[in-house]
């Protein structure tokens, strides 16, 4: 990833910062869909997890799993195994740390007999808080580049918001 920084970045209202990386990911999917360069390669939260199914990874936060239910196209056994954990982890969630989650992955994992599960959060040495950003330098430089008018403003606005917690 030639050209790319990751960097991990903290925040003190998760619910603002959501809103916004939604802003900032909606400009600049605005501008890649005309320029062909996003300078936002990806966002990873200390509650992010992976699970492979039929179709590739699914990511998703550990409240989310009641809603990713019917998009994941595993066995019934699998989703009813994926379910049972996922609500215990639900039921912690004001104590929930990154070391739980990576411990109940391990435990899931164990108990589907396969690793179809995934949690870098923990191997990042992310929590609460923070969050796992990867930035594309040479997207960033292109797009400052070729931009006028409304896009420039478009990506004005989206580098003054991501620049709040870089």
């Amino acid at each position: 990833m030639a050209g790319t920084i990751s960097k991990i970045i903290h925040f003190r209202d998760e619910e603002e910062f959501l809103d916004d990386m939604a802003e900032i990911m909606e400009r600049f999917s605005y501008l890649a869909s005309k320029y062909g360069h996003n300078p936002v390669e990806g966002v990873l939260l200390w509650d992010y997890i992976g699970v492979q199914d039929e179709e590739g990874v699914k990511i998703f936060r550990v409240g989310e799993f009641p809603y990713f239910e019917g998009t994941l196209k595993v066995d019934l056994e699998t989703l009813r195994v994926m379910e049972r954990y996922f609500d215990e982890m639900e039921s912690k969630w004001d104590e929930l740390r990154v070391e739980d989650i990576a411990y109940f992955v391990e435990m899931l994992n164990e108990a589907l007999g396969r690793e179809i599960v995934f949690y870098e959060a923990y191997d990042l040495g992310l929590d609460r808080n923070t969050a796992y950003i990867i930035l594309n330098l040479v997207s960033l430089h292109y797009l400052e580049s070729v931009l006028d008018g409304r896009d420039r403003d478009i990506f004005e606005e989206a580098v003054e918001l991501l620049m709040k917690y870089i």
